[in-house]
C-alpha cells in the first residue's frame, strides 16, 4: 500500500511556457497544480487539439456563493461538507476557479497502493482456533461492514453465509466500471442486487488484483469449508472497487485525474450512505494509503474524513510497510550540519527537507572513498528561481566507472501548510546508476548553522556508508505513517507479528520472518505523523494471515501459487485460500473487531474506541509508555474490549481471558460444554447476567468430557459464563447469547 506523491518538477517541467494565463497557484494541492499546467502545456503544444471534457475530482473549499461558483466554471457538485465541495471540475476552469476571491483551497491527492487463523487465538476473537462455528454474543449482526479495496472476486463462497444461503454483498460500487449506461454516479457504476452483483463476478481489475478479495475474507468471510473464518462473519457487506496507481492501465487518459483521494472520499460517503438508508451501525476499512505531505494536500481530505465519521461511522486505514528502512532524520540547531547516505534500487529518489531557517543541500558524489564530488545547492537558489522551481544538469563522479556522468537535479520550495515559517524544499534527483547499489554512492547534508531541520525519503531509503563517510549515520525509521491512517478521525492500524512461517498448499514450508511473540512486525510504519501527532492507534497481527483469494486472479497467474495454503471447491471453479502479510492485514482485522463492539453499542466513536484501546490493548513491551508511535495504545484484544463496554469487567469473578480447552456453545436452551481431555479435577461454573447478577451456579465433576446447563428459565439476553479450575486451559469466561 504504497503512492508516490512527490510533487515537484516531474510534474512542472513547463511552468514558464503556461505563465499566460492567470492562476493562483498557491490555493492548489500538488495534484491539481499539476493537472491545471498540463492542460496548459496540452492547449499549447496542440491548441486544435479539444480534450474530451477532461477533469478532475477535488475538494474545494468555498466561503460564499458556492453554487453560484461552481456554476459559473461548469463544476458538477458531488457532494457537500459544510463549506468543503467534492466537485468534478474541468481542466479548462482550474486557473479561473482558483482566481475566484471566494475560493481559499483546491485539493486533490494521489491515488494509493494497495497495500484467519491464527487471528482468532492472538486477537482473542474465540477461545479456540479448530474452525468450529462457536455462537458468540457478537458476530457482527446488525452491522454493515464496508470495505475499499482493489481486487474483489464477488463470487467467492466466503462471501454468503455459513450455511450457504444468503448472499452478504448488498451494494457494490466499480468506480472502474465500464458498465455505465444507467449509472448515476460519478464514475463507474453499482451493483445493487445479488443477481447483478454474481453476475457481474468480479471487479474490472480483478483479473489483475485480488487485495480486496483478502482483506475483505478477513474482516467479514464466513470460511466456507475451511478454518480460515473472518471476524464480523455475520455482518453486511458493502464494496467499493477504488483505483489505485496499479490500476492505470484501467484509466483513459483523459479520465486519469477523476480517480484522485476526492474520488477515494466519495466512495466512503457511499458505504455510510448505505448504512444509514439501512439504519445499521457501520465500520470502513481502507487497506491503501499514500505518504503525508507539508503542501496540505490531506488538509481538506482530513475534514471531510472528520465530518463522515461520527457515532457508529467508524472508518479504519493502514499505517503502511515502510518501518522497515530508514528514511528520516533530524537535524538540530545546534549541529552545523547532518547527513546520510541516499538508498534505492532505481535510478531514481526523491525526499523533503524542512526547516525553519535558511540552508544549504550538500551532494556528495563518490569516485572512490578518496575522490568526491561536490554540489551544494543554497536554499535561496531555489527560492529565487521562478515559481521556487529550479532544475539543474550536473555531472558527477561514478565510483567503479571512474569518471563523471550526468546527474539531473530538480528542486521546488514551498511553505509548510502546517507552520508557514518553516519552508518545505522537494528534490528529485535522477542518474544513469542506482542509488547504493554497484559501488555509486551519494551522500545528502542539511546544512546551516542555528537551523532545525526535518528530511524525509519520499522514495528510497536512506543507509549509513562509515568507510566513505563516518560522519554522516543520521536516520530512523520514524515519521512513515500513511494517509488517510494519520487523519485524527480515522483509526490508524499498525502490525504485529508472530508466526515466522507456515505450510502450503504442497506441504511444503515457507518462510516469511518479520517478528515474533507479538512485537510489532519489522515493515509496519512509525510514528509520528508530520504535525507530531502518535500514530498508529492500535496494532494487530500483520504476518501470514490466511484468507480468501480471487479465483479470477489465480485463473489468470497459476504459477504464483507459493502462499496458496488451500483450495475450496464451489460450483465449477476452484476458490484459493491464500496468505500474506502487510498492515493491509492487520486494518481488517482491527475493522471486524469493531463490527462485533457496534453490535453491542451501535452509537460508538472514534474516540470511545479509542478509550477502548486504552483501557484494554494488550502492552507486550512494558517498559514502554503508551500511547506510543511504535504500538500506539497496543495489541487489540477484542474479547476485553467487548467485557469493557458491556461493563463487565468491572465483576471480580469474571476472567478477562477465554478458555482454550474447552468449547462452550449455546444449543436450544441449554449451553454446552465440550472439553478437550476429561477433567482431571471437578469444575466450577457460573453464568452471570451483563449487570453482574450470578444466576447459576454449578460444578462439573472430574472425568467429565461433555455436560450441559439448562437456562430455560432465564430471559433472552446476553449472559457471561465463568469456568474455574487449576486445570490449565479451562479457566476463563465467554459471552453467550439466549435466543427466545
Amino acid at each position: 500500500m504504497k503512492r508516490i506523491c512527490f510533487i515537484i518538477i516531474l510534474s512542472c517541467l513547463s511552468v514558464m511556457t503556461v505563465m499566460a494565463q492567470r492562476a493562483d497557484y498557491s490555493k492548489m494541492s500538488s495534484m491539481v497544480r499539476r493537472a491545471a499546467l498540463e492542460h496548459k502545456d496540452t492547449r499549447r503544444l496542440a491548441p486544435s487539439r479539444n480534450p474530451r471534457s477532461s477533469s478532475i475530482c477535488a475538494f474545494v473549499r468555498i466561503n460564499e456563493d458556492a453554487d453560484q461558483v461552481l456554476k459559473e466554471n461548469h463544476c458538477l457538485k458531488l457532494a457537500q461538507f459544510g463549506n468543503i465541495y467534492i466537485a468534478s471540475i474541468p481542466l479548462s476552469r482550474l486557473a479561473s476557479l482558483s482566481m475566484n476571491k471566494h475560493v481559499t483551497r483546491i485539493e486533490a491527492g494521489q491515488r494509493g497502493t494497495a497495500l484467519m487463523d491464527t487471528t482468532h487465538i492472538i486477537q482473542r476473537i474465540d477461545p479456540l482456533y479448530e474452525g468450529t462455528n462457536l455462537p458468540q454474543a457478537y458476530t457482527g449482526k446488525g452491522v454493515i461492514m464496508g470495505v475499499q479495496d482493489i481486487g474483489f472476486d464477488l463470487t467467492h463462497p466466503n462471501f454468503y453465509d455459513a450455511k450457504m444461503e444468503n448472499y452478504r454483498i448488498k451494494r457494490f460500487w466499480d468506480q472502474l466500471s465500464v458498465d455505465t449506461a444507467y449509472s448515476d454516479l460519478y464514475v463507474g457504476a453499482d451493483y445493487t442486487t445479488q443477481e447483478e452483483i454474481l453476475a457481474y463476478a468480479h471487479s474490472r481489475d480483478g483479473l489483475k488484483q485480488g487485495h480486496g478479495t483478502h482483506t475483505l475474507g478477513i474482516a467479514a468471510g464466513t470460511g466456507y469449508d475451511t478454518p480460515f473464518r473472518g471476524v464480523a462473519f455475520e455482518s453486511d457487506i458493502c464494496l467499493v472497487s477504488n483505483a489505485v496507481e496499479a490500476d492505470k492501465e484501467f484509466i483513459d487518459s483523459v479520465d486519469y485525474y477523476k480517480y484522485t483521494s476526492a474520488t477515494d472520499a466519495l466512495g466512503f460517503k457511499y458505504i455510510l450512505d448505505y448504512a444509514e438508508k439501512e439504519g445499521k451501525p457501520c465500520v470502513v476499512s481502507y487497506s491503501e494509503g499514500s505518504h503525508q505531505d507539508f503542501y496540505g494536500d490531506d488538509q481538506l481530505m482530513y475534514e471531510v474524513l472528520d465530518s463522515l465519521s461520527g457515532p457508529g461511522r467508524i472508518i479504519v486505514a493502514s499505517a503502511g510497510n515502510e518501518g522497515h528502512y530508514n528514511s528520516y532524520f533530524h537535524k538540530s540547531a545546534d549541529e552545523e550540519s547532518q547527513g546520510t547516505f541516499l538508498n534505492r534500487y532505481d535510478k531514481t529518489f526523491s525526499f523533503r527537507v524542512i526547516a525553519d531557517g535558511p540552508i544549504d543541500l550538500r551532494f556528495v558524489s563518490y569516485g572512490s572513498k578518496t575522490r568526491t564530488d561536490t554540489l551544494i545547492v543554497p536554499s535561496q537558489r531555489i527560492l529565487d528561481a521562478p515559481d521556487s522551481l529550479l532544475r539543474d544538469t550536473v555531472g558527477l563522479l561514478l565510483d567503479y566507472k571512474g569518471e563523471k556522468q550526468k546527474h539531473y537535479f530538480a528542486f521546488g520550495a514551498y511553505p509548510s501548510s502546517y507552520d508557514d515559517s518553516h519552508m518545505v524544499y522537494e528534490v528529485y534527483i535522477k542518474t544513469t546508476e542506482r542509488f547504493g547499489y554497484a559501488g555509486y554512492f551519494l551522500s545528502v547534508e542539511i546544512v546551516g548553522e542555528g537551523v532545525e531541520a526535518d528530511f524525509y525519503a519520499v522514495t528510497g531509503s536512506i543507509q549509513s556508508k562509515p568507510s566513505y563517510n563516518p560522519n554522516l549515520t543520521d536516520g530512523d525509521n520514524s515519521h512513515c505513517i500513511y494517509s488517510p491512517g494519520s487523519a485524527p478521525a480515522v483509526i490508524c492500524v499498525g502490525s504485529t507479528a508472530y508466526r515466522k512461517g507456515l505450510y502450503n498448499h504442497e506441504g511444503k514450508h515457507v518462510v516469511s520472518n518479520w517478528g515474533e511473540n507479538g512485537e510489532v512486525a519489522r515493515f509496519s510504519s512509525v510514528g509520528p505523523t508530520v504535525d507530531g501527532r502518535i500514530k498508529p492507534d492500535v496494532l494487530a497481527n500483520g504476518v501470514n494471515v490466511i484468507s480468501s483469494y480471487s479465483s479470477y486472479y489465480h485463473e489468470e497467474h497459476p504459477t504464483e501459487n507459493t502462499w496458496d495454503i488451500a483450495y475450496s471447491d464451489y460450483g465449477d471453479r476452484r476458490y484459493p485460500w491464500h496468505s500474506e502479510l502487510g498492515t493491509s492485514m492487520s486494518t481488517p482485522i482491527v475493522s471486524g473487531i469493531i463490527a462485533l463492539w457496534l453490535e453491542a453499542c451501535p452509537n460508538l466513536t472514534a474516540d470511545d474506541i479509542k478509550d477502548v484501546f486504552a483501557k484494554t490493548c494488550i502492552r507486550h513491551d512494558l517498559s514502554l509508555e503508551y500511547p506510543n508511535n511504535s504500538y500506539g495504545w497496543g495489541e487489540i484484544d477484542a474479547y476485553r474490549g467487548l467485557l469493557y463496554l458491556l461493563g463487565l469487567d468491572g465483576i471480580e469473578e469474571i476472567t478477562q481471558e477465554q478458555p482454550q480447552r474447552v468449547g462452550i456453545a449455546m444449543k436450544d436452551q441449554q449451553i454446552d460444554f465440550t472439553f478437550a481431555e476429561p477433567l482431571q479435577e471437578s469444575v466450577t461454573v457460573s453464568v452471570f447476567t451483563t449487570a453482574g447478577i450470578k444466576v447459576q451456579n454449578l460444578s462439573l465433576p472430574q472425568g467429565t468430557t461433555q455436560s450441559s446447563v439448562n437456562i430455560s428459565s432465564l430471559p433472552t439476553g446476553v449472559y457471561a459464563v465463568q469456568l474455574h479450575s487449576r486445570q490449565p486451559g479451562i479457566t476463563g469466561s465467554v459471552l453467550i447469547r439466549k435466543q427466545k
